[in-house]
């Protein structure tokens, strides 16, 4: 996501904020740290979630109800459909983020990744499409800064 927003620490950190998590530098640097390296840690669920909302309301404002509470899991889905907000995307601007990768969906499959697990049309999002979507994502947000 940093790479994505092109967001430096104190952006990052004021984005947790947002999102109702007073984060720390070192917790920020353990979650941003390559995996495999020694001080990586996993940033949990709730605190990803919470970075997203976070994201959502430095974009888009914050809701009369105030800050969501997090989800405790999230799915992929649950992030794509995060960032989506956040970002203000709609079908056809997902379907683009998608074209240079070998990856391709149509609306239909698309809709079925922001349906309710119950759905019987529901569509699980894979780890790679979700990479994709974020590398679209980088690619789109790099364009609108240059």
């Amino acid at each position: 996501m940093r790479e994505v927003f092109q967001l430096n620490d104190e952006l990052l950190l004021s984005v947790f904020k947002l999102g109702g998590y007073a984060a720390s530098k070192a917790e920020l640097a353990a979650w941003l740290a390559r995996e495999g390296e020694p001080k990586f840690v996993v940033c949990e669920d709730a605190k990803l979630a919470r970075v997203l909302n976070g994201l959502i309301i430095k974009n888009r404002g914050a809701k009369d109800e105030g800050i969501p509470e997090p989800e405790r899991v999230l799915s992929n889905n649950m992030v794509l459909r995060k960032l989506s907000i956040a970002l203000n995307l709609h079908a056809d601007d997902l379907l683009k983020l998608l074209r240079p990768s070998e990856l391709s969906l149509s609306k239909h499959e698309l809709s079925a990744l922001f349906r309710s697990p119950d759905n019987k049309h529901y569509r699980k999002c894979s780890d790679q499409l979700l990479s994709d979507m974020l590398d679209g994502m980088a690619r789109l947000h790099s364009k609108t800064l240059s």
